[in-house]
């Protein structure tokens, strides 16, 4: 039973029709090898250099499932900036950013748009 939750939590493929045990075992290896290299991808994404800030947290929020707090002393704030190699002030930052309000789209004025025909 236990076994059936992992599965269905991480997604993994029910053996195909006809699958020979030690076929399936060895295809699930391969995706379970594969899921391992996408993380290591992502985790090295998360603090190269050529990434924004915000593109650095985006990645750590995808790794770990979670959202940067909006709370300027929330203790992730510190993990984050140590796991994504960036400043808590570039946190912070990526916080206020978030927090600011969209500025609207400014208005087309009537007579620029084209009358319908």
């Amino acid at each position: 039973m236990e076994h059936d939750k992992w599965i269905q939590h991480n997604k993994m493929p029910p053996p195909m029709a006809g699958e020979a045990n030690a076929d399936y075992r060895a295809r699930l290896a391969v995706i379970e090898e594969e899921a391992r290299e996408r993380r290591r991808h992502e985790i090295a994404q998360q603090v190269a250099v050529q990434n924004t800030p915000q593109q650095r947290i985006e990645i750590w929020e995808r790794l770990h499932e979670l959202t940067l707090p909006k709370k300027a002393t929330h203790p992730l704030v510190k993990i984050i900036a140590t796991d994504t190699e960036l400043t808590v002030d570039q946190v912070r930052e990526e916080q206020r950013r978030r927090l600011a309000p969209v500025k609207p789209e400014p208005a087309i004025p009537a007579h620029t748009i084209p009358p319908r025909i």
